[in-house]
């Protein structure tokens, strides 16, 4: 079941003030070390978030995956104008998750992964803002129960999974949008999953 959200200037960036005065950040090394574990099909995913969200710059999509990575939910906001932060950008992105998808705190080993989009200015190079990104996507996922997956930016250049050196030229930032049909097709019968799907199966059954 995929869930989109537009993008929304109300999402929390709410954080306390001893945390907000320590900025926290990974290095491309720290995130290389991590073992992110790999998309099969990274312009597959791209394209159908892109598809999803149109996202413009300042634009993050969060989205969840499962085992076969397909889609199962997927949030987008806008990044406010505040200093590149880790805890920020993990409440924020927690605060979509919790949205969208129930958490997998009961289970001992995450079996659906979360992944980054991001939308900005600039070329594919790191920088700290990237950094700050990647540690609030890692530890929003361990408050969720999930795996941590792929960064992507997107800027004018193209696409660009961080640490993997895979990328493309489109979707970029200024592209259309590609037809569901050469992207990421929706499914032609709905998928069941989740607290939601089983309240609406046992009201079918009744």
């Amino acid at each position: 079941m995929t869930f989109g959200f537009a993008p929304s200037s109300g999402a929390s960036f709410s954080t306390p003030a001893s945390a907000a005065s320590t900025n926290r950040l990974l290095e491309p090394a720290e995130w290389a070390a991590a073992g992110i574990p790999l998309l099969r099909n990274p312009r597959e995913v791209v394209s159908g978030l892109h598809t999803r969200h149109r996202p413009k710059a300042t634009t993050a999509v969060v989205a969840v995956l499962d085992p076969e990575e397909r889609l199962l939910a997927s949030a987008s906001f806008i990044r406010r104008p505040v200093p590149a932060d880790g805890w920020m950008f993990r409440n924020a992105l927690l605060s979509q998750l919790r949205r969208v998808i129930p958490h997998d705190l009961r289970r001992r080993t995450p079996v659906r992964t979360a992944v980054l989009l991001y939308c900005r200015e600039g070329d594919a190079r790191w920088t700290e803002e990237d950094g700050a990104w990647m540690w609030g996507l890692r530890d929003a996922c361990t408050l969720h129960g999930l795996r941590c997956g792929a960064y992507i930016t997107l800027t004018r250049d193209g696409w660009q999974v961080l640490g993997e050196g895979r990328g493309g030229r489109r979707p970029n930032v200024d592209s259309t949008p590609e037809p569901f049909a050469t992207a990421d097709a929706p499914p032609s019968s709905p998928r069941t999953g989740g607290a939601v799907s089983e309240v609406l199966r046992r009201a079918a059954a009744r």
